[in-house]
């Protein structure tokens, strides 16, 4: 029988733990966990994760695929649930001072901030946003527009909201905020009012996907911290999405009426991205916490009240080589 040394032209390296930087097609032997490794290509994917505790609609999120937060929405009534994710199932942890939806959202799992929301009775919009540090609410400063199906990007010491309903009611605005971790300044305005759209990227460096103008919109902005420029439309329009990635590398998912629609964004150009198993829309979704390559979506109308959804980018992957 051939032996691999005699077919390749070299032995298989042994290691205690997987390579750092594995190259494409490079075969190794964990000794740890015995098992024949190697560096191949994944396709594109969608994976049903655990469901929310809560199911509700109109929800924000924050933080990553194995390390999410969602909170808020609408069951009805408002919620003021909190829900952690570990990548396999949501625990409730300690709630939100007062039930909301149609808050936004931004941050990890244990550094997140939430601003603008709808509260009870209806016309009641709070100004000042939220912090989590993993355990608790806290607030997190005052902004100047009350707002809510706003848009929200960054971290908890550096975030953008901008976008959204004001009062009176229906009244859509361009009002960009930047939060510094102490406090709110204004900053460029958004060069069309726009609600109920999504976000993506950090504050020197945003994306602001759809949403309606009041209609629905394929339209996209871009910020550099200091003002917004017209950047390329997604393929279809839409509102109530979710997002996940940066400026550079973004994920669209569901969305009205684009439901199970996801698209992806390299920096130059949007293209269509697997379908989505079920629709999503006024859910929540990692924004620039969670890549783009392995973005998590939870909650909303249709389908989606309490399923989550993981998505999985192609591209290289360390996969287990058993026998065939």
């Amino acid at each position: 029988m051939a032996e691999y040394i005699n077919i390749r032209g070299q032995s298989i390296e042994v290691v205690a733990s997987d390579p750092a930087n594995p190259t494409q097609g490079q075969i190794w032997y964990n000794s740890t966990s015995n098992t024949l490794k190697g560096l191949g290509y994944q396709t594109e994917s969608w994976a049903s994760g655990g469901n929310l505790n809560t199911g509700r609609r109109e929800l924000s999120g924050a933080g990553t695929q194995t390390a999410a937060l969602a909170f808020a929405g609408e069951i009805p009534p408002n919620s003021n649930a909190t829900e952690e994710y570990n990548g396999t199932a949501w625990t409730s942890v300690n709630p939100l001072p007062s039930a909301s939806r149609d808050r936004a959202g931004s941050g990890t799992q244990t550094a997140a901030l939430s601003a603008g929301g709808s509260l009870y009775p209806p016309g009641s919009t709070p100004t000042t946003a939220l912090e989590y540090d993993g355990t608790s609410w806290a607030n997190g400063g005052t902004f100047s527009v009350a707002r809510w199906f706003n848009s929200q990007c960054g971290i908890q010491t550096a975030a953008l909201i901008f976008a959204g309903n004001t009062l009176p009611s229906p009244s859509i605005t361009t009002a960009t905020e930047e939060w510094n971790g102490t406090s709110w300044t204004t900053g460029g305005a958004l060069p069309t009012a726009k609600t109920i759209a999504t976000a993506a990227g950090i504050q020197t460096a945003a994306l602001c996907i759809a949403g309606a103008i009041p209609a629905n919109s394929a339209t996209v902005e871009e910020y550099d911290g200091a003002s917004w420029t017209a950047g390329t439309a997604i393929p279809a329009v839409s509102s109530a999405g979710a997002s996940a990635g940066t400026q550079t590398a973004t994920l669209y998912m569901g969305g009205n009426p684009t439901f199970t629609s996801a698209f992806l964004w390299n920096g130059i150009s949007w293209s269509s991205a697997a379908t989505m198993p079920v629709p999503h829309y006024y859910s929540a979704g990692g924004t620039d916490a969670a890549p783009s390559t392995a973005a998590w979506v939870a909650g909303g109308y249709d389908s989606g009240i309490n399923n989550t959804l993981e998505y999985t980018g192609a591209g290289p992957a360390t996969k287990t080589i058993t026998a065939s």
